[in-house]
């Protein structure tokens, strides 16, 4: 009994343990056997970001140590990402798949990311007759004018991944392999990309824009553009990061490392320009941008030729908040703390199903709750056990031993004198609750014989006898009763802790829906659910306790009345026998001792 109690006391708290609560959700679809959990955190055990940051697009990096490449499609066709609610399909693409020397590069767009806060992505994979579903255009959203990935082959042009299509005229001088991210463009002082103007690059005086681009210097030597258009220049000088707006410009302190992939970013809101380096701010400047129009040039600008490399170069008409620069930079980067892959792919048959769903949706507190009343039920199974077997040992006794109590007829004597008796029943009888209170009556009755003979019992030794006996009774019902508080408290206290819980983790769902503003069904049910948990586990401490609680009772109150009746019946039979023994002749006694087996 005692393993069984530590098994589930043990299994309690790895449904109550952080690891086992982990964020978890309902299988997405039966055609696809495996997926991936991948852990967006923005609180401050990752990225360390705040504030709202809106719709993301997130780099995911695959590799043979957190993918296993051989379960998906060699093109990865099959694959799919779903978002935290298990149900929702997000946008994604591939920019790099390599299952010959495993690894991949997938761009997913997350909507409505916040700052502090831990999210679950799911990338499904593992079905076998699954076509392409990537949505290149979609994965950005409609502020996004212009995104490069420079993927493409050697002499192609480079191409925008947007709906926009903003093409550069030209391909890339030279190209590497093994970037920042996937491919990236190799520019040596010369050959910089043209894009030519378009309705969806025009700019009006005063817009807001915003030019992300991972960027490597090979030296650090002079000016050196990144990008040009009209009045607005990006680059380095001297190392030192700068944007010229016009007569303006702004300039950090701080020198990027030649041979090292650094973050620039540049943001305008209409008021104020900002400039970017690894998502920290370098420099800053009050002011609106002018009027943006003709093609503009990355690699590269009139004077200021370009040296190094570039990768995944973003332009968006709108001001990106500083947390999103920053997100770009962290997650992007080669020391990533903003999001991470589990090790383990998780099966459908071992991780779908809706208990296992509303069991990792169980909060601390609701997972503390459970315990508790998981380890009340535990106590009151083990008190139910030992109960019963106590009960049972002692119905068989007394029978054991109201069969010789019945073959005695009036000449009672101890139960270990009585002729032919083997060792074996008298232990057997020695655990009888009706043995142990005929043993104490025989020993007031030959206390009585050695101090007075034997003289019939006076009304007052009869009470004296009949107090001792019940004595034993007291004894015997306490030892009954014992521990059986603890059955009324898991009766009544199981139920009530429950419903504490689930209040708790009813309260704690909708504060976490008005702090995050977002109202849906899909917000509100899991962790409902998973407080209804609570109750479901007060109630299952109460219900077996109730039945069990009951059924012993009754047993209980059966042996207890058996002692009662017991207890009367005995010394009225004392009290005859030894009233009997005072009207016989000493010798006629002795030979009745002797017929009996008894020394004279």
């Amino acid at each position: 009994m005692r393993r069984y109690i530590l098994a589930l006391v043990l299994a309690v708290c790895a449904i109550a343990s952080p690891a086992h609560a982990q964020q978890a959700s309902g299988w997405w679809s039966k055609d696809w056997p495996y997926r991936k959990a991948v852990t967006v955190d923005t609180a401050p055990s990752g990225a360390n970001l705040s504030g709202a940051i809106g719709r993301t697009v997130l780099l995911v990096r695959l590799h043979n140590g957190n993918f296993t490449f051989p379960d998906a499609l060699e093109n990865g066709a099959d694959l799919r990402v779903v978002d935290s609610d298990g149900k929702t399909p997000l946008p994604f693409h591939i920019e790099r798949f390599d299952a010959t020397n495993g690894i991949a590069a997938l761009w997913v767009a997350v909507p409505k990311l916040s700052g502090g806060e831990k999210r679950t992505l799911w990338i499904y994979f593992g079905n076998k007759n699954a076509t392409a579903a990537s949505d290149v255009a979609g994965t950005y959203d409609p502020d996004t004018i212009a995104a490069y990935h420079f993927s493409e082959n050697a002499g192609q042009p480079v191409r925008d991944l947007t709906a926009y299509k903003n093409n550069a005229q030209n391909a890339a001088p030279g190209r590497d392999d093994n970037g920042i991210i996937a491919r990236a463009a190799k520019f040596a002082g010369q050959g910089e990309l043209m894009v030519p103007a378009s309705p969806s690059l025009t700019m009006a005086a005063g817009k807001p824009l915003t030019l992300e681009s991972w960027v490597k210097l090979d030296k650090l030597d002079g000016e050196q553009a990144t990008f040009a258009r009209g009045a607005l220049v990006l680059g380095f000088a001297n190392g030192l990061p700068f944007a010229q707006i016009g007569g303006q410009r702004l300039q950090g302190t701080t020198p990027v490392q030649p041979g090292v992939w650094a973050h620039l970013a540049f943001v305008a809101d209409g008021t104020a320009n900002r400039l970017y380096v690894n998502g920290v701010e370098a420099a800053q400047g009050a002011g609106a941008l002018p009027a943006l129009d003709g093609p503009m040039t990355l690699g590269g600008a009139a004077e200021r030729p370009f040296g190094g490399e570039l990768d995944e170069t973003r332009l968006s008409r709108t001001a990106r908040p500083a947390a999103m620069i920053l997100a770009s930079a962290q997650g992007e980067g080669p020391s990533n703390k903003l999001l991470s892959v589990a090790d383990a792919a998780e099966r459908q048959s071992a991780g779908g199903g809706t208990l296992m769903f509303i069991i990792g949706k169980i909060e601390a507190v609701d997972g503390a709750i459970i315990a508790i009343c998981l380890l009340m039920l535990a106590v009151a199974l083990a008190v139910m056990a030992a109960k019963a077997r106590y009960v049972g040992r002692a119905q068989r006794a007394n029978a054991a031993f109201m069969k010789r109590f019945r073959d005695m007829h009036a000449e009672l004597v101890s139960v270990k004198s009585v002729a032919g008796i083997s060792p074996r029943e008298v232990t057997v009888v020695a655990g009888s609750p009706l043995g142990r209170i005929y043993e104490e009556g025989i020993d007031e009755v030959e206390v009585r014989r050695t101090l007075y003979g034997n003289r019939p019992l006076t009304s007052e030794a009869v009470e004296a006898m009949r107090a001792a006996v019940d004595a034993v009774v007291v004894e015997e019902n306490q030892k009954l009763d014992r521990n059986m508080v603890l059955l009324t408290i898991a009766i009544s206290g199981g139920p009530f802790i429950g419903l504490l819980g689930t209040v708790m983790g009813v309260m704690n769902t909708f504060g976490g829906v008005a702090m995050a503003g977002d109202v849906n069904v899909n917000a509100i049910a899991p962790g409902i659910a998973a407080a209804l948990m609570a109750t479901i586990a007060g109630l299952a401490c109460a219900i077996p306790s109730l039945f069990g609680y009951n059924y012993l009772n009754t047993q209980i109150a059966k042996l207890s009345d058996d002692m009662r009746v017991f207890v009367d019946r005995l010394i009225t039979r004392l009290a005859e026998m030894q009233a009997e023994a005072a009207k016989t002749p000493p010798a006629a006694q002795t030979a009745e001792r002797l017929h009996a087996g008894q020394p004279a």
